[in-house]
């Protein structure tokens, strides 16, 4: 069985961040991206760095690339939920395209950016599909026109992912099955549905034997603090729900909530810096230097 969970997000980082495992992040985007945006190279523009990670640079664990005809992708594995994960993946997707261009250069060489927003929660109400693509269209026709192609931007909820092993029916399949069910899997003994596929396979077997002993305790750690902050987000929405019953449900609810957030972004003060505290919690940037003043003190 898989003692490692790929949806911990350091985890996935080095499993499809790492260059001798592109092969693995070039099947994941071909299994996501339409038939005609199929890839055949990529190159990783921040790969997995144990060093960097230590050093405090990659707080972000997400994964920056380009393929062969020069369109860029970003591809994070968010395992916390976040309600205001809509906003972040935007702020990520424009962080990106602004990155493209060096001074001197012109607007015209600005790439097509895709953005691949793997979570593990359920984020997009009222909608049963746990794969869904944004892009901008003409509000007027309701079509793509292709005037704004540079933008496409892609949500996979794993929790949404029901289908059993006998369902599989395409490569997203197979691999939202190895992200869901990975503890389960035994590579010496594959349903034949995952057997089939290379790709999967080698991550099979590469996800047991991907840490030393350094970034097996930097993992553990990792999804301890994952874990405190779901615990924490629970209990907050409990909190909320309890003094909603009393004063209004959706005052309690918003009261709860964001004395949590104060709390988390507390806990997160000297691990992270403030601007990525703002995104994991939805505070304010002005709010997390107020707690960073008064907790100093």
């Amino acid at each position: 069985m898989c003692r490692i969970n790929p949806r911990v997000d350091f985890a996935f980082k080095k499993l499809f961040g790492s260059e001798e495992n592109k092969d693995l992040l070039i099947s994941l985007i071909n299994a996501i991206v339409a038939e005609d945006e199929q890839i055949t190279e990529v190159e990783l523009k921040n790969p997995y760095n144990l060093a960097d990670y230590q050093a405090g640079k990659m707080s972000i664990l997400d994964i920056k690339a380009f393929d062969e005809s020069d369109r860029w992708l970003n591809i994070e594995m968010q395992i916390a939920q976040d309600l205001y994960f809509d906003k972040r993946s935007i702020y990520y997707w424009a962080k990106l395209v602004t990155e493209q261009l060096s001074e001197g250069m012109m607007f015209k060489e600005l790439r097509k950016t895709i953005s691949i927003n793997i979570l593990d929660f359920d984020f997009i109400a009222d909608i049963e599909e746990f794969h869904n693509i944004y892009k901008i269209i003409n509000a007027s026709t309701g079509k793509d026109d292709k005037l704004h192609d540079i933008f496409e931007l892609h949500y996979l909820e794993l929790r949404k992912f029901k289908k059993d092993y006998h369902e599989i029916a395409n490569a997203l399949d197979r691999w939202s099955t190895f992200l869901t069910r990975a503890h389960e899997l035994d590579k010496n003994n594959l349903p034949l549905e995952l057997a089939a596929d290379e790709e999967i396979t080698k991550a099979v077997n590469a996800v047991d034997r991907m840490f030393d002993e350094d970034e097996r305790q930097i993992y553990e750690t990792r999804t301890q603090s994952l874990l405190d902050i779901r615990s924490k987000m629970a209990s907050a929405e409990e909190k909320g729900l309890k003094q909603g019953l009393k004063k209004g449900l959706k005052k309690g609810m918003e009261k709860g909530m964001e004395q949590e957030k104060l709390n988390i972004a507390k806990n997160l003060l000297g691990v992270l810096d403030v601007e990525t505290i703002a995104l994991k919690t939805g505070l304010s940037v002005e709010e997390i230097d107020k707690l960073k003043g008064t907790f100093q003190k």
